[in-house]
């Protein structure tokens, strides 16, 4: 069959099938044909074109890509962008010190000329998405071998990106959806100077910690706020003093009405990777084999972190996004294994695909075509469970170690000055970047957290695959130390010149030869080496396998839509730009136990325990709460609302994206899921899975009633 005919069949499956209520996240450019009936059925006033135009402004305009993982939204005609507390956390974190403490103390500009600028830091808008399916499969079918499949896609793209390519600085991205049966292009515009300007103590914009992380009740005022600026023209430049405030095309309305239960809401925002249409081998693998070794390994690290950063302030502040970054990822996939056990998600796959097998075997045509698929998937992942299991621990025990993962970034410099033939070009490169990591990592590094660490990782990598599987340098431990992996750790510690960094920097500026000489013998260079080597076994061996599971990826997403040619399939997360909708609920996520959709101020005040940092109560803040001085902020019946559920369908990447009102209006921010319904990602459950959004009247009146910084508020446009 042509790829034409391939395109088509999934063009009617998608237009011509049923919404399912609540799950997914849609494409903005088809919002028109698949769900503005539906969703104006539950209760939008919006026009597909308000949300998204390329004639006119719409609220896709005022929506960027924070950083390289976050959402933001615009707020106001002078480039004011909000986005969550733990998007903007590295930022806050980086002008943080024990002298300015923004992270503990929070941190406001009252003027322009306050506002702290963020080398690196990007906000990037979407221009306008298109699909070009007929373009990218051109000249491809299904007689091609996989080989001759992926050389004509990648010509193909090359000249689609050639054919559309601009001067004028916008970037030209080419996606996948539907794991490669279709093909969209984005054009974007990467504004780079982004300044911080304000942002709440941590002990609000990250109230409760990872405690109530992924938790519901929550509390956590999850917010910061930013400003775009431009150059003259108002188009994208590098930091300047001279760059002014950049003028949107448009900007939110914010609503102080709030929400009530049953409200239709809408998340507008950059989703990042889901993976809904898996194979139930692909799920077993997840949850029973690389899940438990992620949580384990990163539980021994955040235990060592944690003490640390109980017992001195300092090692707080540098480890702050290290250990938020760690515990995400880590209470994460405990959810998720819970959720995908309590869904029973593994065996619904299983029916799923028997009732499959039984489709094909009345289906000769459908059978020749795809009845080798789903016993290819078990025994690819039956071989490759050893690969996997040698990369998490390599990833999350190996390179678990801070000091062995710095030291791997010096493998290309050495690399490249072993050659017969130098790159002095290359060499002058490497170096800089390495110089520019050292800033970083020597900022940031406690020596007696990761010398600890080491000590424990190392066993369990030791403990976790088999002996042969092990890297070399377990040789040397084994031969020396007997797998005293605390002597070995001592002896390490001790012999590395690593750690020191007055020395690392005179020796990047040395000789060639001392260079290569002192780094090549020191032991945790030699660790990383042995690594990196161990990886690139993993990678020849389950890379075939891994290319395998793509073509079948691709071959059961276009056989579970033949199977179910009545069904709307929405793409995976991808960070792009995505719809969801839902509406504002709470949820019973176990027996007798029902909670309701909102959190209050009141619940602030219960949590309250002077002893932990994270559920410290701000003086002014319980001032505020005594006086009950909510101003315009409060609830109909008097209380200042913190946070609120919703059946919207996020994930990763949607942190920050605006959640709207019927009307368009900025109502919260998303900043994170209910931990029973974290399997998400996986497999949604409209009883369980709820996106927790904090209530935009709380920003608000932290910024303007405990902050003081109700300048921020006059540029906003406020709808009461």
């Amino acid at each position: 069959m042509k790829t034409s005919l391939l395109y088509i069949s999934l063009v009617i499956s998608i237009l011509f099938g049923k919404v399912i209520a609540h799950e997914g996240m849609w494409i903005p450019l088809f919002l028109g044909e698949l769900n503005e009936a539906k969703m104006k059925e539950m209760g939008l006033q919006l026009s597909a074109e308000d949300i998204y135009s390329i004639n006119q402004s719409s609220l896709k305009d005022a929506i960027v890509i924070f950083g390289r993982g976050c959402t933001g939204e615009i707020v106001s005609d002078e480039g004011l962008l909000l986005t969550n507390h733990h998007c903007g956390f590295g930022a806050i974190q980086s002008h943080s010190s024990i002298e300015h403490n923004y992270l503990k103390d929070g941190f406001w500009a009252m003027n322009k000329e306050e506002e702290l600028p963020n080398p690196g830091l990007t906000a990037t808008f979407l221009v306008e998405m298109r699909e070009v399916t007929k373009d990218a499969l051109l000249d491809i079918d299904d007689n091609m071998s996989e080989k001759e499949r992926t050389e004509q896609l990648k010509v193909n793209l090359e000249k689609l990106k050639l054919d559309n390519a601009m001067d004028n600085g916008i970037k030209v991205v080419i996606k996948p959806f539907f794991s490669g049966n279709r093909y969209f292009m984005f054009f974007y515009e990467v504004y780079k100077d982004i300044r911080l300007v304000g942002a709440p103590p941590s002990n609000i914009g990250k109230f409760g910690g990872d405690t109530d992380n992924w938790m519901w009740p929550r509390h956590t005022g999850d917010f910061s706020v930013f400003r775009i600026y431009a150059n003259k023209d108002n188009k994208p430049a590098e930091y300047a003093e001279d760059n002014v405030p950049y003028k949107p095309k448009t900007h939110l309305k914010i609503s102080l009405q709030g929400v009530e239960e049953g409200d239709f809401t809408f998340v507008y925002g950059y989703p990042g990777r889901t993976q809904e249409y898996l194979v139930s081998d692909a799920v077993k693998t997840i949850t029973e084999v690389e899940n438990p070794i992620k949580i384990k390994c990163r539980s021994i690290r955040l235990d060592i972190m944690k003490a640390a950063q109980n017992a001195d302030p300092q090692v707080r502040i540098q480890y702050a996004k290290k250990v938020a970054s760690i515990a995400n990822g880590w209470k994460k996939w405990q959810g998720e294994n819970k959720g995908i056990k309590r869904m029973d998600a593994l065996n619904n796959k299983v029916v799923l695909e028997n009732e499959m097998r039984e489709w094909l075997q009345e289906n000769k045509e459908m059978e020749k075509k795809y009845g080798h698929i789903l016993d290819d998937y078990k025994k690819t992942y039956k071989d490759l469970e050893t690969w996997k299991i040698q990369y998490q621990y390599y990833r999350e025990a190996g390179m678990g170690i801070e000091i062995v993962k710095f030291a791997s970034y010096f493998q290309p410099l050495i690399n490249e000055l072993n050659k017969e033939e130098v790159d002095e070009a290359e060499v002058t490169k490497q170096k800089e970047k390495l110089q520019a990591r050292m800033i970083s990592f020597y900022k940031d590094y406690y020596e007696p957290i990761d010398h600890e660490i080491s000590a424990r990782l190392l066993s369990e990598y030791y403990i976790g695959v088999n002996e042969e599987q092990l890297p070399d340098e377990y040789l040397f431990i084994h031969k020396k130390f007997k797998h005293d992996f605390k002597k070995y750790t001592e002896y390490l510690f001790k012999k590395t010149i690593f750690t020191h960094e007055k020395e690392m920097e005179d020796l990047l500026n040395s000789s060639s030869k001392t260079l290569v000489k002192k780094i090549s013998k020191d032991p945790t260079y030699k660790m990383a080496v042995s690594l990196n080597k161990k990886l690139k076994e993993i990678k020849a061996a389950a890379g075939d396998l891994s290319q395998g599971l793509a073509v079948l990826d691709r071959k059961y997403m276009q056989m579970q839509m033949d199977f179910q040619p009545t069904k709307t399939f929405y793409p995976d997360a991808n960070f792009t730009l995505r719809v969801s909708f839902g509406k504002v609920d709470g949820y019973a996520p176990r027996d007798a136990v029902k909670y309701v959709h909102y959190t209050t101020l009141s619940g602030i005040m219960e949590k309250e325990n002077p002893e932990i940092y994270d559920y410290v109560v701000e003086t002014p803040l319980k001032e505020l709460y005594k006086k009950k001085d909510y101003g315009q902020y409060a609830s109909k019946d008097g209380h200042m609302n913190v946070c609120f559920t919703a059946s919207n369908h996020t994930t990763g990447g949607n942190s920050g994206s605006p959640v709207f009102n019927a009307k368009g209006e900025l109502i919260g921010l998303n900043f994170d899921r209910n931990w029973e319904g974290t399997m998400s990602d996986i497999a949604y459950d409209p009883d369980q899975c709820r996106n927790i959004t904090l209530d935009i009247r709380y920003c608000l009146f932290i910024i303007d009633k405990f902050a003081g910084a109700s300048h921020l508020l006059d540029e906003m446009t406020l709808v009461k």
